[in-house]
């Protein structure tokens, strides 16, 4: 059986055998984001599916392609949608596409998701920059036998987000008119939408936002000691808060509706991140 790192070699030489670029920045878009990598400049696209050990989604609003381009001066890739947990994927296929963006040597990731507000004074489409997380999946993508050559055997995650990233996000937003709130996210397995109860739970242990991916993410590239930085949409607001069913529909209308806000949110936090 290969390791981890033997798959990641072999992704990384497939994806040179593609593009020569050598991206700073990387960009996780999330449910119903996925159209910000189809505006960066030369971009280069590489569906999942050609590429080896990088599974594709079925999940509406994840296209499933890697993308390399240039955001003004700084060269980025973007993975223009992800795979989650509750597609019933291993954990280690769920993060191999951020452990990848790792491996072609970026120093920096944003991490974008659709997100489940738990303040009843938000609304949805407010943008909250993600100061820590609660995993709450059940499971960690470091589970196993360690790989030295990935990173340390326990990674510390006490900045997990970057306080310089959060800076950047701050500053880029400031710069573009776009207000931004501010929370911990929860990540939880999914598919359900958390019961009231639950939400009630996740407000008592002091989560802002509630959703099914990038904490797995987040641990992975801490690992492997790149920076991260994380935007959560919050495309609905929570079970027992929301006055309607909650539905997926909503996360893509809700996502659509900020995709020029986040584009100019991103475009700004990309250019000061790819200073670091």
């Amino acid at each position: 059986m290969t390791t981890i790192s033997e798959q990641l070699d072999e992704t990384v030489k497939a994806v040179r055998e593609r593009v020569s670029a050598s991206p700073k920045v990387g960009v996780i878009l999330g449910s119903g984001l996925g159209p910000f990598a189809d505006g960066i400049a030369d971009l280069v696209k590489i569906p999942y599916g050609e590429l080896p050990h990088l599974p594709t989604s079925a999940v509406v609003g994840h296209a499933g392609n890697l993308c390399f381009g240039r955001v003004g001066d700084v060269p980025v890739v973007c993975m223009q949608g992800r795979v989650h947990l509750y597609e019933g994927h291993p954990i280690a296929s769920v993060v191999h596409a951020a452990r990848t963006m790792a491996r072609l040597g970026v120093s920096s990731v944003l991490v974008t998701n659709a997100a489940g507000g738990l303040d009843a004074s938000w609304s949805p489409g407010d943008l909250m920059m993600v100061t820590d997380h609660l995993n709450l999946m059940g499971t960690n993508p470091l589970i196993g036998p360690n790989d030295a050559a990935l990173g340390p055997r326990f990674p510390d995650m006490t900045t997990a987000y970057d306080p310089g990233l959060r800076d950047d996000l701050a500053a880029a937003a400031a710069e573009v008119g776009v207000s931004l709130r501010k929370g911990v996210y929860a990540g939880l397995l999914g598919p359900t939408y958390e019961t009231p109860a639950e939400i009630r739970m996740l407000r008592a242990l002091g989560a802002q936002a509630v959703g099914m991916s990038t904490v797995p993410e987040v641990i992975a590239l801490r690992h492997m000691k790149v920076k991260v930085g994380a935007l959560s949409c919050i495309t609905n607001l929570a079970a027992g808060i929301s006055a309607t069913e909650l539905d997926h529909s909503e996360v893509e209308e809700t996502a659509r509706a900020k995709r020029d806000d986040l584009a100019r949110v991103l475009g700004a936090w990309i250019t000061r991140a790819g200073k670091r």
